[in-house]
């Protein structure tokens, strides 16, 4: 265990901003990728290394193929205390997903969401969290606006937002604000997308826009992905980063990039306002 807490740099170095009723890690595994086709060593290979780089947040959903059940093999030989789980209402019975869902991790699940507008799990959903089953209830879309209807209808703990609030993408702001204003923190996913990882000569005016903020970065030292890291969290109600890994080199390389420094001056450059803008 020596070597895991020494190497908990990843959350340490995205600390909470602001105060909110829940705030999870920082940084977190999305378990996405970990149910993918091919032997279950690699993805507990990869749950093994997010934990030795300091995650100690692991998101995963009973659609995600085998994710649910490699992910408790992992992390069942861990401290309990030490990480949070998060996990998805798949089909009409919420109670029954999220038995289901506990079942094939092998582990207490600490935070639930409800994908989209499926607003009849939420009821089952405070019971469970009053009987103190579950922590904490959160939603989950790639549409900002749909959960900005529910953050003002639904006592929610917190939202994952799937894209939208990116380097190159900051449409969510005012889902954002709101959040912050109501305590309720926002977990984002999808920040490595393809035009951040890959620098190909594209006439598509995201690709050019990704370049043109990449060679910005570059004067001060920074990669674009690890300047797409580290944008979100600017925002203080932002209290997690979600990513996916199918590798432990994948997430190794994801967490290394957290724990470079951003200067803030890069922040503050005129060109790099404009581009983000």
């Amino acid at each position: 265990m020596g070597g895991d807490s020494a190497m908990a740099a990843p959350s340490r170095a995205l600390a909470p901003t602001s105060v909110s009723r829940f705030r999870p890690p920082r940084f977190g595994l999305s378990g996405s990728r970990l149910g993918e086709p091919g032997p279950d060593g690699d993805a507990l290979a990869t749950v093994d290394a997010a934990y030795q780089a300091g995650i100690r947040f692991f998101d995963t959903s009973p659609t995600y193929g085998e994710s649910e059940r490699r992910l408790g093999t992992a992390l069942q030989r861990r401290p309990r205390s030490e990480f949070l789980v998060s996990t998805k209402v798949a089909g009409e019975d919420a109670g029954a997903s999220v038995r289901a869902s506990v079942k094939r991790l092998g582990l207490a699940v600490d935070l639930v969401f409800v994908r989209d507008a499926d607003e009849s799990a939420y009821p089952v959903l405070d019971e469970l969290r009053r009987r103190g089953e579950i922590k904490a209830i959160g939603a989950a879309s790639g549409d900002w606006r749909l959960l900005d209807g529910l953050v003002r209808d639904v006592d929610l703990d917190c939202v994952l937002l799937a894209g939208q609030y990116s380097l190159l993408d900051q449409s969510a702001a005012p889902l954002l604000d709101r959040c912050l204003a109501r305590g309720i923190s926002v977990i984002v996913s999808g920040i490595l997308t393809r035009p951040i990882l890959q620098s190909e000569k594209s006439s598509d005016p995201v690709a050019i826009r990704a370049r043109r903020i990449s060679a910005v970065c570059e004067r001060y030292g920074v990669s674009l992905p690890q300047a797409a890291l580290a944008f979100p969290v600017r925002h203080a109600a932002v209290a997690s980063v979600l990513i996916a890994a199918a590798s432990p080199a994948e997430i190794r390389a994801d967490a290394a990039l957290v724990r470079q420094p951003v200067p803030a001056t890069l922040w503050r450059d005129p060109e790099l306002l404009r581009l983000v803008s």
